[in-house]
């Protein structure tokens, strides 16, 4: 079949849904490859790229739509987009099903079938097609970029000969996939970062990116934000009260605001209010990536940048993902690449759209002649349902100190029996072998106890990262053989050499390790 993209019409989207590496893939699975003349250009592609990699440049949209089986693009279809749609044709794109229902049942009538791109369930196995998590990643990452376009001052904290420059303080308000992204490029940039969701079980997510968590002290154990997929679910009246008492506490003392919270089928909640606004600093930013759905900052206006009398710069563009049009194309035509794939299972070019698989179904919102959306919930959740675990008991101080004094007992117990068997087996020894060689053997065996104790109580966690040091131990052994290589017996003196081989060895050897180790973690 041939697959065909067009050049976006909506103002501003630079993006496209085909480039020249895609096109590549897709034609490794026997389909043939079109796109109109132009279309890559705002991403970073001439349509000698594409010419180069086999793709056939049309020169008109009408001509495009026609000549193609599988249309693919990026934007919601215009009306005019729909209408050229026929029977057995296939459209892959965003399509917003939840708030189109007109064109969703022009496109049923007309017997094409349309993928939407955001109903790719999140699933594991769809990962690779989940094309609003790309979009995401990039946006979070874009959306620090613009928040720091727009503050007047550095993002990390610097010491410098004119005078000290305090770190930016960033909070960034939902830590889904956009968030997260934020997130991690606020850190890197040296910004004090906290973030805030109402699902608990991100917390450490939050804090392995170097983010400190917003905990509420709310006690309804009832609360859960966590929802089937992943999304965050509506939180009860009572915790949303308790998460605006936080933020207006937090306001006056943050530089930059990034929130993120949406929730699925639903306007985005406002979790920034007018009054937390006004207590920000002047030269504060803002930057809404909910803008689309009427946006967290109850200032925020659609598509504007605007300047409050308090001096807040607050951001509600839409676009952040065409702002940096060549990533999100390769990313985006990346996941219309893998839904290609399960579309063409036998990779000979032809379609079978099968209906019982989940990730097809739950993309599909009209086939056969048919509106099939809303889909049915996927045989395989996202996230499986774990069972409520009780919070461990805080042990008493009295329980504590009978813990550390079995502990004890036990260790003892330990030391004493292998102290008891390393005296017997030397007296042992003593009984038949000469003085001359007793006194070599208690210093082997003094010295087993020593290494022993003083490697085997060393945390296994710390092992690695302190490998060059504990291999530094190995230096006593060293200093003991060349006590004994001095040694009468040819045997001792054979034997203390090669401990020293040996041991030397260990000490380079550890130190080498570990300087290899070091150089993984420090930038080029």
């Amino acid at each position: 079949m041939k697959i065909g993209t067009p050049k976006e019409v909506a103002e501003g989207e630079n993006r496209v849904a085909m480039t020249p590496d895609s096109a590549l893939q897709l034609q490794k699975l026997g389909h043939e490859c079109a796109i109109e003349a132009g279309a890559g250009l705002a991403a970073g592609f001439s349509d000698a790229d594409y010419k180069e990699a086999g793709v056939e440049v049309i020169k008109s949209a009408s001509a495009l739509w026609k000549a193609s089986d599988i249309v693919a693009k990026v934007r919601v279809p215009t009306d005019t987009e729909v209408k050229r749609l026929t029977k057995g044709k296939t459209l892959i794109s965003f399509f917003n099903p939840g708030g189109n229902e007109k064109q969703m049942k022009a496109a049923a009538d007309k017997g094409a079938t349309v993928v939407a791109m955001e109903m790719v369930p999140r699933i594991s196995r769809a990962q690779k097609m989940d094309a609003l998590s790309s979009m995401a990643n990039i946006a979070g990452y874009r959306a620090v970029i613009e928040a720091g376009n727009n503050f007047g001052r550095f993002f990390t904290g610097q010491v410098t000969a004119a005078g000290k420059v305090p770190p930016a303080k960033v909070l960034v308000v939902g830590a889904g996939v956009a968030g997260l992204a934020a997130i991690g490029t606020s850190t890197s940039l040296g910004a004090i970062t906290y973030a805030f969701d109402v699902r608990p079980e991100v917390a450490e997510q939050i804090e392995s990116m170097g983010a400190e968590f917003v905990f509420l002290d709310f006690e309804d154990t009832q609360q859960d934000g966590a929802e089937t997929g992943g999304y965050a679910a509506p939180s009860s009246p009572e915790f949303q009260a308790k998460q605006l008492e936080k933020f207006r506490e937090m306001a006056p003392d943050i530089d930059i605001v990034i929130t993120t919270a949406l929730i699925p089928n639903r306007d985005a909640p406002i979790l920034w209010t007018k009054d937390m606004v006004e207590m920000m600093k002047p030269g504060s930013v803002i930057v809404d990536l909910a803008a689309e759905r009427g946006g967290n900052c109850e200032l925020t206006q659609k598509d504007e940048k605007i300047v409050t009398d308090n001096g807040v710069t607050i951001v509600g563009y839409t676009d952040f993902p065409s702002r940096m049009a060549s990533q999100s194309s390769t990313l985006y035509s990346t996941n219309i690449r893998h839904m290609m794939t399960d579309l063409t299972p036998e990779k000979d070019g032809k379609v079978v759209h099968d209906m019982e698989d989940d990730v097809i179904r739950g993309a599909t919102v009209t086939h056969a002649g048919e509106i099939t959306f809303p889909p049915p919930p996927p045989k395989i959740q996202a996230i499986a349902a774990q069972p409520k675990k009780e919070a461990p008991r805080e042990l008493t101080p009295e329980e504590k100190r009978a813990e550390e004094l079995a502990a004890f007992k036990k260790q003892t117990v330990q030391q004493v029996s292998l102290l008891g068997v390393g005296g017997a087996l030397i007296l042992l020894v003593g009984l038949v072998a000469p003085a001359s060689f007793m006194q070599h053997f208690i210093v082997f065996v003094l010295s087993v106890f020593v290494g022993f104790q003083v490697i085997w109580n060393v945390s296994h966690s710390l092992h690695t990262p302190l490998m060059a040091v504990t291999n530094a131990i190995s230096s006593i052994i060293i200093l003991g053989a060349l006590i004994q290589i001095g040694s009468s017996s040819f045997l001792i003196t054979l034997m203390a050499m090669l401990a020293v081989f040996m041991a030397a060895i260990n000490i380079f050897g550890g130190f080498l390790v570990t300087r290899r180790m070091l150089a993984m973690f420090q930038k080029s």
